[in-house]
């Protein structure tokens, strides 16, 4: 038998050891309609200091869980100590086929005009009531109908984040009209047959409503002149990658990941399902876009 000793120091190290990540799923009424979203607290432990906090968007028909899945930001958020939220959109079924109401852009979400942003801002909110987050450290990102709610919010909570991360997503408004700067780290195949590298029609789709999206260089010379960015950008390409960064006014920044012959998937990620396009394995989007946002906290 062990001595009460040795039993009450080992008592001791299991409660002071470091607990398993955890998530929890939660919600939040807006407008009289219950939102839902998944928090994920570094290495599951609330923090004791104010930490960045990181919004991920699920891509249309997708949900947090994919979100995270694909993205790995969960794994991210415990190696450098921040906050992940990964709101769920809208849609005929519970947990499943959800999408975000951006401009053009999709399903349900879109048709009975959901209030998309005012649920960011009500989720934001609710997290910095429970948990201690930095203010000038919070940040979005989604990919493709995700991706256009990271440029959304970019667009009308640029009070609330310093920066966006869009993959595979497009800035489909000629009225974006941020009240402030926000650092912008975009990524984008150049094969991506359902929001199309250099803007028009998707070539596949599974939403029902038609669009016309706006090229990824017009997102790019839109965040370039709201962000005061001047000169000709840093450029290099290695392997199948080109990457363009622009240095702009008040310690922003607007930079491009552009991604030869991938289509429409999350750089360095997983695949959001079974059929769809294999993501590149050069460079890791979520690494990448991190290290961005560790550099760009609001001013």
């Amino acid at each position: 038998m062990m001595e009460p000793m040795r039993i009450g120091a080992l008592l001791l190290l299991l409660l002071c050891a470091p607990a398993f990540a955890a998530d929890e799923d939660r919600s939040i009424v807006v407008g009289g309609t219950t939102r839902t979203y998944r928090i994920h607290l570094p290495n599951g432990r609330a923090p004791g200091t104010p930490v960045p906090l990181v919004v991920v968007f699920h891509g249309g028909g997708g949900n947090a869980a994919n979100a995270a899945r694909m993205s790995g930001m969960d794994a991210e958020a415990d190696r450098e100590g921040f906050i992940a939220a990964y709101p769920n959109g809208t849609g005929p079924l519970r947990n499943i086929l959800l999408t975000w109401n951006t401009w053009q852009c999709c399903g349900r979400a879109l048709e009975e005009n959901a209030d998309d942003v005012g649920f960011v801002r009500a989720l934001v909110g609710q997290v910095e009531r429970d948990y201690p987050v930095d203010r000038k450290r919070i940040y979005a990102t989604g990919m493709s109908n995700g991706g256009m709610m990271a440029y959304r919010v970019g667009c009308e909570l640029a009070d609330v984040f310093a920066a966006i991360a869009p993959v595979a997503g497009a800035l489909d408004t000629d009225d974006c009209r941020p009240a402030a700067r926000v650092s912008v780290i975009a990524f984008h195949g150049t094969a991506d047959q359902h929001v199309l590298f250099e803007g028009g029609a998707p070539r596949q789709s599974l939403d029902r409503h038609k669009r016309v999206d706006k090229s990824v260089a017009y997102a790019i010379d839109f965040w370039k002149r709201r962000d005061g960015c001047e000169g000709e950008p840093a450029r290099r390409r290695e392997g199948s990658v080109t990457h363009e960064a622009y240095s702009c006014a008040d310690g922003t920044a607007v930079e491009l990941y552009a991604i030869e012959g991938q289509g429409h998937a999350w750089p360095g990620g997983e695949k959001g399902r079974p059929t769809a396009d294999a993501p590149t394995t050069e460079i890791s989007a979520t690494d990448l876009m991190w290290n961005f946002f560790a550099r760009h906290p609001k001013r």
